[in-house]
């Protein structure tokens, strides 16, 4: 588990990233033994109250560092959801670095059992179903705050029907410690 200010610094090397990126000075990532793992994250970006973009990492297989950097320079940048950003704007930007437990595959076969397995508010859910993929953060339970609700709209972000019911698909669920860095100026 990392530090609050350890979190805090992975929120300001991700906005440095994106900065870097849009032609800025080289983003200079935090020193440390808390950085040194390979680690699976996702980096939330929000202009104001709306989703600029969100990428992540469902597995550890890279250097966090490297991991942080490129999902922001991701959300910021190649997210299909963002508008075109310039140096700057990444000042204005909400930075949401989420790190990922391991995946734990739930053994359930049915709908129902995968419904009733879902912890609201806790739990990041994965979806894999021949070759067919989805997650949501645990934050979404935010947005869809019943299991049946957020098993629906999961079912379809992974280009399944809304009442998919097979035993072959594969349910992951995982844990995130999130960090939160509100806008340098409006």
């Amino acid at each position: 588990m990392l530090s609050q200010a350890d979190g805090q610094a992975l929120c300001r090397y991700a906005r440095a990233a994106i900065a870097a990126a849009l032609g800025g000075q080289p983003a200079v990532p935090p020193q440390g033994p808390a950085f040194q793992y390979d680690a699976a994250c996702f980096v939330t970006l929000y202009r104001g109250d709306e989703l600029h973009g969100c990428i992540g990492s469902l597995e550890a297989h890279r250097p966090l560092l490297e991991d942080v950097a490129d999902n922001a320079v991701s959300a910021a940048l190649r997210d299909p959801r963002n508008t075109p950003l310039s140096l700057g704007d990444e000042q204005a930007l909400r930075v949401e670095v989420s790190l990922l437990s391991p995946l734990s595959r739930l053994p359930v076969h049915s709908r129902a059992e995968a419904i009733a397995a879902l912890r609201p508010g806790i739990d990041g859910v994965v979806l894999r179903y021949q070759g067919r993929r989805g997650t949501f953060l645990p934050q979404v339970w935010a947005e869809l705050p019943t299991p049946a609700e957020f098993w629906q709209q999961l079912l379809r972000k992974a280009g399944l029907p809304a009442d998919f019911d097979r035993p072959e698909l594969h349910v992951y669920r995982y844990t995130v410690e999130k960090w939160i860095e509100e806008p340098c100026r409006p």
